[in-house]
């Protein structure tokens, strides 16, 4: 992973055990600038809490922020300017509706065709618990509209961004030239398939999870 992402620092140096369903709450690896202007691939908890923040309730509903308000909605626009992360995955699920309720799914998973690593955009900060007066660091997924893979199964999906405009996503902000025009949808070529519906439970986290799975329900005509 640290190869991929051409990190030259891994902290801490740990071995995490698999998981093909991870969820918020959870360490999982993150890339970003450290103070000398390097890569370095950290861990950090899932679940973005603002600096200014009294506890860590925040994080529940801060795993995504949507890509058209980071830059200006008090909670994001500080990370946005100093503190952008890149999120790496293999793939990533989602949850198509198939009832106007959504009280039925079907549960895709969704990865690059080339089958290389993703690399979404990301936002991070750093935390001091009054409790514990230790600095936590966690991050959030940003969201943006589908692009065509997408469209038949759910109205939003990560910001992936492509190798190359890894750099300019890390690097501080440019005023002249903010990385707003990377906050779009992917132009990575994906590939969707449907997966077991015990991926709705994250206590299952076997690699069975995203193996394709069959049944009798109707395939979005974009997947034939």
């Amino acid at each position: 992973m640290a190869d991929e992402f051409h990190a030259k620092k891994v902290r801490p140096k740990v071995v995490l055990a698999p998981n093909y369903n991870v969820a918020p709450s959870l360490h999982l690896p993150v890339v970003r600038l450290d103070e000398e202007g390097d890569r370095e691939l950290t861990l950090m908890r899932w679940g973005l809490i603002p600096f200014y923040s009294k506890d860590d309730k925040a994080a529940n509903k801060m795993t995504n922020a949507r890509a058209e308000t980071v830059a200006t909605l008090p909670a994001y626009r500080e990370a946005f300017r100093k503190r952008r992360c890149i999120v790496p995955a293999d793939w990533f699920y989602e949850w198509q509706g198939l009832d106007p309720q959504r009280k039925k799914t079907q549960s895709w998973a969704i990865a690059r065709k080339d089958r290389r690593l993703l690399g979404m955009a990301g936002l991070w900060e750093s935390w001091n618990d009054p409790a514990t007066r230790q600095p936590l660091e966690t991050y959030t997924i940003l969201t943006t509209d589908p692009n065509e893979v997408m469209e038949p199964i759910h109205m939003r999906m990560p910001v992936i961004l492509r190798p190359e405009e890894y750099q300019r996503w890390l690097e501080p902000l440019d005023s002249a030239r903010p990385p707003t025009d990377l906050l779009r949808p992917s132009l990575v070529a994906l590939e969707a398939w449907k997966v077991d519906p015990k991926v709705g439970n994250v206590r299952n986290t076997g690699p069975e999870l995203c193996e394709p799975w069959a049944d009798d329900l109707p395939t979005p005509s974009l997947f034939g």
